[in-house]
């Protein structure tokens, strides 16, 4: 008897030291938080890390439980931070939320909560493989109420040095919301890997769909051979909408789900683009499902953010606890938006003298495949592409990378390397003059300011009114600064 006491008041110690811990971790997280300014970097993960480092992920299990409906993870290939920034602005018109993005990790998303009088936590996550992202953890961890999919493409070959296969790089995204039993799971539907995840997710969650319901018209679209995610075999597409994206079925069964929120209707103009956004969605706080009609007017900033668009509104309206909002928010928030909304390297299109300029960056098939899409719904005459290349290892990112070069149809090819090895910018462009009319500069990563002064003098040396820049590079150091640059240039 004395020996069970004994036991049971070394089980209250240590629960008491438990405790004290994640009170002290908190209390620390908290302070690091006032005294850094939350910005860029490690404004938004020091705080985290700082709780993680001084607590414990038992201690983060309960922080998790500070958003009193519960938080939201957004993660794929694309899009991410353009499409969190969009649901953080919808959904904090009708609840305290807290938020991240462009600072993509657990210690990120732990800097979220350590937040006061919130309703919910909305998170982007970035995903490279499971080592480094453990991403089933990370949902045990933060159990959220939702899990957000935007895509997933050919991405993050190399991850350290090791070689990381597509298909574990798609287990990884699958993996963060697979220990989900409650809650939504957002998927795209037009997205053959990212429906494939809400069709296993069904059977323990609601699933809501998003997709385009349009005809497709365009030439310029490439002609995809994607591998079934649940068998194998090729997909066949009846409508394509972007790279991979499009209404595909397989000879397995498996075909593109029918879209909860779909755009129905698109009309694009130079500046502006017209929208219809209409179905009817499950909501997590009515436990009922709602429905959703809108018309909007969007910045020109391409179909891949329209997607993103599609995406966070489908998203708002699955969680938001203000239903009967969803129609005035959606409107406000659009009529709101601009292109600094987009992440510094993202795709832009901008007059430069006499030339259409379509700049940023592509660093995977699936991105340029788009900016490239975007560009050619405005080129009328010869179009020059200045092609920035991947890294040693990376070849399945260059293999879809040429099929969207050549896709374009350019007039001719400026080949610069887009990240550290000239050898492998030489290689990639031998490849691609076989099949185009191609330059080389072999400019060194070390030299960031001439490769990106070389740029800006191949643009307004051109012989060409139409000129595509995009590929792989830094975000900031790279793309944010040339476009900068090239801004100086404009009338």
């Amino acid at each position: 008897m004395e020996e069970f006491k004994y036991i049971v008041s070394i089980v209250k110690c240590m629960e008491l030291s438990g405790k004290i811990r994640c009170q002290t971790a908190k209390v620390s997280g908290k302070l690091a938080k006032k005294m850094v300014k939350l910005g860029k970097g490690m404004g938004k993960s020091f705080p985290g890390y700082l709780f993680l480092k001084i607590g414990s992920y038992d201690c983060l299990k309960e922080l998790a439980k500070t958003p009193r409906v519960g938080s939201i993870i957004i993660t794929g290939t694309n899009g991410k931070t353009t499409t969190t920034k969009l649901i953080s602005l919808l959904l904090e018109n009708d609840a305290p939320i807290s938020y991240n993005y462009d600072s993509n990790t657990l210690n990120a998303i732990t800097t979220g909560l350590l937040s006061d009088n919130i309703d919910f936590g909305v998170f982007e996550y970035g995903i490279r493989d499971i080592a480094h992202a453990f991403p089933d953890e990370v949902c045990k961890l933060v159990a959220p109420i939702g899990v957000v999919y935007t895509n997933v493409s050919r991405e993050h070959s190399l991850v350290a040095g090791v070689s990381n296969p597509f298909d574990k790089y798609l287990l990884a995204k699958e993996l963060l919301s697979r220990p989900m039993k409650t809650g939504i799971v957002v998927c795209n539907a037009d997205d053959p890997r990212t429906a494939s995840i809400g069709t296993k997710k069904e059977a323990d969650v609601h699933v809501n769909y998003y997709g385009f319901d349009l005809k497709s018209d365009d030439d310029n679209l490439l002609k995809p051979d994607i591998d079934c995610p649940l068998c194998g075999s090729k997909l066949t597409y009846s409508v394509m909408f972007s790279n991979h994206r499009g209404k595909y079925s397989c000879q397995c069964g498996f075909e593109r789900p029918n879209p909860d929120m779909r755009l129905t209707e698109l009309k694009k103009e130079f500046d502006a683009c017209y929208v219809t956004l209409e179905g009817k969605v499950y909501n997590h706080t009515t436990d009922k499902e709602i429905p959703v009609f809108l018309k909007l007017k969007t910045p020109a900033f391409g179909l891949y953010n329209l997607y993103n668009l599609l995406c966070a509104v489908t998203t708002y309206a699955s969680f938001t606890n203000k239903p009967e909002n969803i129609e005035n928010t959606v409107n406000k928030i659009t009529k709101s938006l601009d292109l600094s909304i987009l992440p510094p390297g993202r795709f832009e299109i901008m007059k430069v003298g006499d030339k259409l300029v379509g700049m940023g960056q592509g660093d995977n098939g699936d991105a340029l495949n788009a900016n490239v899409q975007f560009m050619c719904e405005y080129v009328k005459d010869d179009l020059g592409f200045i092609y920035t290349t991947p890294d040693t290892g990376e070849d399945d990112i260059f293999e879809d990378h040429v099929q969207s070069v050549i896709a374009a149809k350019p007039k001719k090819v400026y080949v610069v390397p887009g990240r550290t090895s000239v050898d492998a910018a030489k290689d990639y462009y031998e490849k691609i003059s076989e099949y185009l009319d191609a330059d080389f500069y072999p400019l060194p990563y070390e030299e960031m300011a001439n490769r990106r002064t070389k740029i800006i003098d191949l643009i307004l040396n051109s012989p060409y009114k139409y000129i595509i820049v995009s590929g792989c590079g830094p975000e900031h150091y790279m793309w944010a600064e040339l476009k900068s640059e090239l801004k100086t240039h404009m009338d």
